[in-house]
């Protein structure tokens, strides 16, 4: 009998315990991914970067990719679409910033506007940005 009676308060107890445990050690997403300055780069071609860089890329051109390379001053953010119908594709880089614990790029696939002409041979579009070295990791939005 005398644990019917110490059972709800037991319950209620570990109820208490869950419910304050969800809410010790948790962190707003919106804290960690706050912008401290916006970054400084370049949009360069394939012609422009470390060999390796350009091995790689041709490597993995044919399906989308994301990748970051980096040498000893730049830092290189590639994002690879994968094979397109046609031509007339572009990246956009909306926004490249940096936080707290990472660096945040923020881009776009912008297809052939209706007017233009595409062909039918397959595009591959890669956009290669160049920043300054930074010892976070990249964030693809």
């Amino acid at each position: 009998m005398p644990l019917k009676k110490g059972l709800p308060a037991l319950c209620a107890a570990a109820v208490i315990a869950v419910v304050f445990a969800g809410f010790t050690g948790c962190r707003s997403d919106s804290e960690d991914s706050k912008k401290i300055q916006n970054l400084d780069f370049t949009v360069v071609g394939e012609e422009e970067v470390p060999g390796e860089l350009a091995q790689i890329i041709a490597q993995k051109r044919e399906k989308p990719f994301k990748l970051t390379y980096a040498d000893a001053n730049d830092m290189y953010i590639v994002i690879g679409e994968g094979a397109q119908q046609g031509g007339g594709y572009s990246i956009a880089v909306h926004e490249l910033y940096l936080t707290d614990n990472s660096v945040v790029i923020r881009t776009e696939l912008m297809g052939p506007g209706s007017s233009e002409a595409t062909g039918t041979d397959m595009s591959y579009p890669v956009l290669i940005v160049k920043t300054q070295y930074i010892e976070k990791p990249v964030a693809f939005q």
